[in-house]
């Protein structure tokens, strides 16, 4: 028998298209918001079709501190898109 959460429960997520390497987002994310801010965020990557392009699915409580963590880095992270879901990212 597999146990569900209530919906109330689950973690809601906002999917944010990047243009930059996974590498450089979890050093912005890690060097801005620290340990402590990763785990709320609690940041997934997940494929994207495109080899330049990364997708990253976080809390949408931290969006803007992971956004903000973005515009901060010295690195060339660009957000393309923000959606509540995979579908409307349309990568």
């Amino acid at each position: 028998m597999k146990l569900k959460l209530k919906s109330s429960a689950r973690i809601k997520r906002h999917y944010i298209l990047l243009e930059s390497s996974k590498k450089e987002a979890e050093n912005a994310i890690l060097d801005y918001i620290g340990i402590l801010g990763w785990a709320k965020a609690s940041p997934v990557f997940i494929e994207a079709k495109s080899a330049s392009k990364t997708i990253l699915s976080i809390d949408r409580k931290e969006m803007n501190s992971v956004k903000s963590a973005f515009e901060l880095s010295n690195a060339n992270i660009k957000i393309i898109k923000v959606s509540g879901t995979l579908k409307g990212l349309n990568n």
